[in-house]
């Protein structure tokens, strides 16, 4: 609910014009409160839980399937989940909040850096979910690789989505950049 309040304040009034005393108040909580769940104003922006989605699809997928397929689909069933399923429709108040949460920080310069770490965290989360952090330096180096290269597609992939204000429906964007990378073969939508 805070972070609602937030993102709704910053696309209204601006990031940089709105203070974390003006998202606290329109939470009706104390700053004290709002800096125990959020330690920074970019947080309020950028703090999700939704690497936990992409790190169980992909322990809940075959070890026989190559790394991207399994990476990549994990970040197009983890879209289609948080997205809802609207299937060319208005978009869902989930891909509404995302959509907003997305064009502040591409278009926020305080936030991209931030957005930037996310990416790193999220890739570690896929590298641990593949057990990544193997003791075969070979092995660990592949699964990054992997990790990595997913993650830039998904990232031209959301790009893309807040450029077009979410017209496209995002695991299809998705699909697509893997798809451009990599070849058509290697996403299987499930």
């Amino acid at each position: 609910m805070i972070q609602a309040h937030a993102v709704r304040l910053f696309t209204e009034r601006g990031y940089d014009a709105t203070t974390v005393t003006d998202v606290a108040e329109a939470a009706g909580v104390s700053p004290m409160t709002l800096y125990r769940h959020f330690p920074t104003k970019e947080d309020l922006v950028l703090i999700d839980q939704d690497q936990r989605l992409a790190a169980e699809r992909i322990a809940a997928s075959s070890a026989a399937q190559p790394l991207v397929r399994r990476i990549g689909n994990a970040l197009i069933d983890s879209a289609t989940t948080l997205t809802g399923d609207r299937h060319g429709g208005d978009l869902t108040a989930n891909e509404q909040f995302l959509l907003a949460r997305l064009q502040l920080m591409t278009s926020t310069p305080a936030l991209r850096a931030k957005h930037l770490d996310n990416h790193y965290v999220l890739q570690q989360t896929i590298v641990d979910a593949l057990g990544g952090d193997a003791t075969d330096p070979d092995t660990a180096f592949r699964v990054q690789a992997a990790a990595s290269a997913c993650l830039a597609a998904l990232h031209t992939a959301l790009v893309r989505w807040a450029e077009d204000d979410g017209r496209t429906e995002l695991p299809d964007l998705i699909a697509k950049a893997l798809a451009a990378a990599f070849g058509d073969d290697i996403v299987s939508i499930s």
